[in-house]
């Protein structure tokens, strides 16, 4: 569903701020497949994510989504078969418009445009029964402003909107990070529950190893824009914490930064 090819991606290239964002980045992604992304701050994980959904180009190597070659395709085209959750609850959703009236926007993501009204009756009831699913009652509040939801429920939101057409790929940024325990408890166990039911292909970067650990059937660890750790099956599923930082130092030869983030 996925395939890097030997992405390169350099920032400020010739001069003193120079850094290798991305080197030499291959990674394929079977259908289905639930990745976990996990590195210090500054290690790529965001700006792979990036250059999967075509906010940035790589200098170097290709991005094909289900055998579709989309590396020099601009990001609002590669919308129709991704679906994204950012770190911040405010992003994925328009606060002053109505909760139908963002479902109905993320609906006609993968159609083709009309000059219909987006909501419609029929839709509606669609929406009614895949807010249903969430348990936070807003199947009860179509017509309430997004703005008025909480954090919680606006990232609820948008990880339905991000995933109720069945993109080709889902990518998860942090996406509970601004989140209280509680609320990010909930959210992490919605995203569970919608990968699993929709069958998703699925990255989700994360700070938080315990998160990683927990979720999806394979993990890979970055560092200083490269991959330098690549675990699924059952070598996952023994993994821990003090595991996953021993395996940093023995492979770097120093211990990882960032500990309090990385700890969650």
């Amino acid at each position: 569903m996925l395939h890097l090819n030997q992405i390169n991606l350099t920032f400020n290239e010739g001069t003193l701020d120079e850094k290798n964002a991305l080197e030499n980045i291959n990674l394929t992604l079977a259908p289905g497949d639930f990745l976990t992304i996990i590195g210090s701050n500054g290690a790529g994980k965001s700006t792979m994510m990036n250059v999967v959904s075509g906010t940035l180009l790589p200098d170097v190597g290709d991005v094909i989504i289900d055998d579709k070659t989309v590396t020099h395709l601009p990001e609002y085209k590669r919308s129709q078969m991704i679906g994204r959750v950012f770190q911040d609850p405010m992003a994925g959703s328009a606060p002053s418009m109505t909760i139908e009236e963002n479902l109905a926007m993320a609906y006609s993501r993968n159609k083709k445009r009309t000059f219909k009204t987006g909501v419609t009756k029929k839709r509606k009831e669609i929406f009614r029964e895949y807010l249903e699913t969430l348990n936070l009652g807003l199947e009860n509040r179509l017509s309430a402003k997004v703005g008025l939801l909480s954090g919680g429920e606006r990232q609820a939101l948008s990880l339905l909107m991000a995933t109720f057409t069945e993109p080709k790929l889902l990518l998860l940024d942090e996406h509970t990070a601004a989140l209280d325990p509680s609320r990010a408890e909930l959210i992490t166990k919605l995203t569970a529950d919608i990968v699993k039911k929709f069958n998703l292909t699925t990255l989700m970067v994360t700070h938080n190893m315990q998160q990683a650990l927990d979720l999806g059937n394979r993990l890979i660890m970055m560092d200083k824009g490269q991959i330098i750790l690549d675990v699924s099956g059952e070598d996952k599923q023994n993994l821990t914490i003090e595991k996953l930082l021993q395996e940093f130092q023995r492979i770097r030869g120093e211990k990882m930064t960032n500990d309090k983030a990385v700890l969650g």
